[in-house]
């Protein structure tokens, strides 16, 4: 918990969010992203996402106020009560993904992902993937329509929806899901420690070419992809006293 005065306000293209931020600087004032103590991100997840990866050299706390469609990282919206909001607030540091993708040319690419990394088919067939853990070969071919890995804070995203747990924000553990998983029909996915090394070996990438997304970075035509949490990022979001993102997890666990 803290005060803060100096607060800037960034938001999405949407004119509701547009709207929101030109009332609250008219109330509250704008500072400059080098002289401010805290930022208020105005818009859904999606514009959340972007502003941690985006302003994440400043080193500010976000505090996420819901304008968009989907808002699970993002507070209630309100214009009367921030400053006191903010000195409340729960803050929780989490650490993103680090992707290492290389493509078919031979080509790497690197990205960092607050949600998941995810490999989808880019074709008519399902993607073959080969899944080693640390080095060592965990499962010689998943058949699917893709696969991700998951940090706690992404867990109740795509990583949900493709039936994979939902983690405690304290966890120590990432998800592996498989998404529409043909062979062997069994598979839902592992848990890993948060410091393995996941690596992921598309069987056949040319008759089943795959692609791989980090937080909407798309790299395609990818022949392997490793995964691995980066300790040395961290990013600070803020949430409304007593409804921090472990009150959410537990929240969407039981609803």
């Amino acid at each position: 918990m803290g005060q803060y005065e100096k607060i800037a306000f960034l938001a999405s293209d949407v004119p509701l969010a547009q709207t929101a931020r030109a009332a609250l600087i008219a109330r509250f004032g704008d500072a400059p992203l080098d002289r401010a103590e805290v930022i208020v991100a105005l818009g859904g997840d999606g514009f959340m996402l972007e502003t941690l990866h985006r302003e994440h050299s400043h080193g500010l706390p976000v505090y996420g106020m819901n304008r968009g469609t989907v808002g699970f990282l993002m507070n209630e919206y309100s214009e009367t009560d921030l400053p006191e909001r903010l000195a409340a607030a729960e803050e929780a540091v989490i650490n993103p993904l680090a992707m290492t993708a290389t493509s078919t040319d031979g080509k790497t690419h690197e990205a960092l992902a607050i949600n998941e990394v995810s490999l989808l088919r880019a074709g008519p067939q399902a993607a073959k993937l080969r899944i080693s853990i640390d080095g060592r070969l965990r499962l010689e071919e998943l058949v699917c329509d893709g696969a991700l890995v998951a940090t706690p804070a992404g867990s109740t995203a795509y990583n949900y929806s493709a039936h994979g747990p939902i983690l405690p924000i304290e966890a120590d553990v990432l998800a592996v899901t498989a998404v529409a998983a043909f062979r062997p029909r069994r598979w839902r996915g592992a848990l890993v420690p948060k410091t393995s090394i996941v690596r992921f070996d598309v069987i056949d990438p040319d008759k089943r070419p795959v692609m791989a997304d980090a937080d909407s970075n798309w790299i395609e035509n990818v022949d392997s992809v490793e995964i691995r949490s980066e300790p040395s990022v961290s990013h600070r979001l803020l949430f409304d006293e007593g409804h921090g993102l472990e009150e959410r997890l537990l929240r969407e666990q039981f609803s």
